[in-house]
């Protein structure tokens, strides 16, 4: 089998389970610990701070995502470029090599269960799937802020030094926003 499809064809498995967001763990938080995290969160901004101190968009300019926590600490998250170009085919199993690539790099999802150390600032995210399959059952520290209904966090540096940064809205359940 391709290599590449068989990748695609493994993003397609986690996806769903990321949907069934059923998955718990033993690093499951306390509901007093995530409380404050609990509920829906809209994506704001996925940006890449470079090394030169400059900040860009790393999902396009409009990208979307959700991020859903429980009370107990387990987490979905999804964040995808809304321009990523759509299978000529109209057949996930017949895309080209460059239409996977576009799928796969214009993605980032993963779950498992988030916890909170204020000792530390540090938000941590115990990966049990993810599209990036190296992250599954790492456990990930991010430094965050969360302040007036917005959370914000860097995700480990990339080999080149970029750091991803994520930006989440609280949505209010009685005004969804799209």
């Amino acid at each position: 089998m391709n290599p590449l499809l068989a990748r695609i064809r493994h993003l397609v498995v986690v996806s769903f389970a990321v949907g069934l967001l059923g998955m718990s763990s033993t690093y499951a938080a306390t509901s007093a610990n995530n409380s404050s995290l609990s509920g829906t969160w809209t994506l704001v901004a996925a940006d890449v701070l470079h090394a030169d101190g400059s900040r860009t968009s790393d999902f396009g300019t409009h990208p979307m995502g959700v991020l859903l926590v429980d009370d107990q600490g387990r987490y979905s998250l999804q964040i995808f470029r809304t321009d990523r170009p759509r299978f000529s085919a109209g057949d996930k199993a017949k895309g080209s090599d460059a239409e996977y690539k576009a799928a796969v790099m214009g993605s980032s999802t993963h779950f498992g269960t988030l916890r909170i150390d204020a000792a530390s600032g540090e938000l941590i995210f115990h990966i049990d799937g993810a599209s990036f399959p190296n992250w599954e059952g790492q456990e990930q520290h991010r430094h965050y802020e969360l302040k007036d209904g917005v959370l914000s966090y860097r995700v480990p540096p990339r080999p080149n030094g970029d750091v991803p940064v994520s930006v989440w809205r609280r949505v209010d359940a009685n005004a969804i926003n799209h």
